[in-house]
């Protein structure tokens, strides 16, 4: 008995050390800025730290979308090793790194899903001076409640108090600026009627005019000009995620693959198709839904959302298709129309696209980049391959 209430003791002295060893940390760096929301969180940490070092701020960025990164001062990148997957604890080793870079500014987008874990990860750990949330959509409905205002509660969980928050969330801006208000903090929202089209083409991927807002007026918060900023953001490392095309020329035939899986829920991805096909007329249309084993709610709502929609294929790839399959042709995907494919390589998979391609067609991929396999990852990085001709 006398060992367990001396480990006991041990145990509580090491974790208030811990503590107090990590709230030293977090002082030593003054600006602290903690990106929340349902989309665009990874794109918009990593165009804030890009405005900010490119505005000579020393600025540390850590992103956990879908590949996890540390994004070092310099620009340089280095990837986040997890043996037991994600945890909000790995937030303290961050810090702990960073402290010893000595920044001055530090970027983190939030990784917790779990409204308590979110509470937790910015009251313990991160402890922002700014909060940011990109927008607010239906998503992880099992944690976050089934209404977009619960949603909205949720991810309200990471902003401080006494502290300013930014969003470009319009609809449930009324939900976060009572929550804030409540905190003693003032929401900005920002908008994106100043950014143009000329602003978005400059960038190597397709960014989205909100975030570039966003992260626009974050650095101007901190007396960053827009056009070094901007520049800075244009000349910065796309995420992993980030949405791109790439474009194949074969047999006569043209194949544009659209990497949308990290905008994987319903409202997202259909917002990204819209303005896709929109301007297409005679090019068939493909949707690609990849598929997680521990994501198939989600599939299920995406099927039923690009149900409505004008497409010429529905393709299935990824984990459970046969599952998914037998939804679809349960008076949502016509039998002619659903192709179903499964985990084979990648190559089978543009092999099978382009034999379905007429002349020329349009593949919009959504759903989960991820999975156990990371098949998602497999299927673009073949598509980006055969577009630079090294396949």
């Amino acid at each position: 008995m006398t060992v367990l209430i001396v480990a006991t003791l041990i145990l509580i002295i090491h974790m208030v050390i811990e503590y107090f060893r990590h709230s030293r940390n977090v002082r030593l760096i003054p600006i602290r800025i903690h990106v929340n929301g349902t989309r665009g969180k990874s794109s918009v940490t990593r165009l804030i730290a890009a405005g900010l070092r490119a505005g000579g701020v020393r600025t540390l960025a850590k992103t956990t979308g879908t590949i996890p990164r540390l994004i070092l001062p310099d620009g340089r990148e280095s990837s986040i090793i997890r043996l037991f997957g994600p945890n909000i604890i790995e937030q303290k080793y961050v810090f702990r790194y960073a402290a010893s870079l000595k920044p001055q500014a530090i970027v983190m987008e939030c990784m917790a899903v779990n409204p308590i874990f979110q509470w937790i990860t910015e009251r313990k750990f991160v402890k922002s001076s700014v909060s940011v949330i990109t927008n607010v959509r239906l998503d992880h409905l099992d944690l976050m409640g089934s209404s977009i205002a619960s949603v909205a509660r949720s991810i309200a969980n990471t902003i401080p108090e006494n502290a300013i928050c930014f969003t470009s969330e319009s609809k449930q801006l009324p939900v976060l600026s009572q929550i804030a208000a409540r905190r003693g903090s003032k929401i900005v929202h920002t908008k994106p009627a100043g950014i143009t089209q000329e602003d978005l083409d400059r960038f190597s991927y397709i960014e989205h005019a909100e975030n570039l807002a966003l992260a626009l007026a974050i650095c101007e918060h901190f007396g960053i000009k827009r056009d070094v900023a901007l520049k800075g953001m244009q000349n910065s490392n796309p995420d992993p995620g980030a949405l791109q095309k790439f474009t194949v020329t074969s047999e006569e035939k043209r194949l544009t693959f659209y990497n949308v899986f990290a905008a994987n829920d319903p409202e997202s991805s259909l917002l990204i198709w819209s303005k896709i096909t929109f301007p297409l007329a005679e090019e068939e249309k493909m949707i690609m839904l990849n598929t997680r084993a521990d994501r198939i709610a989600r599939s299920y709502q995406l099927i039923d959302t690009f149900s409505q929609e004008s497409y010429d294929y529905f393709i299935l790839t990824g984990e459970r298709s046969e599952q998914l399959e037998h939804y679809a042709l349960d008076g949502r995907i016509p039998k002619g129309k659903l192709i179903v494919l499964g985990e084979i390589a990648p190559s089978l998979i543009y092999e099978r696209v382009l034999s379905l391609t007429t002349r020329e067609s349009h593949i919009i991929g959504i759903g989960n980049i991820a999975g156990t396999k990371k098949f998602g990852a497999q299927i673009v990085s073949y598509f980006h391959k055969k577009s630079k001709g090294g396949i």
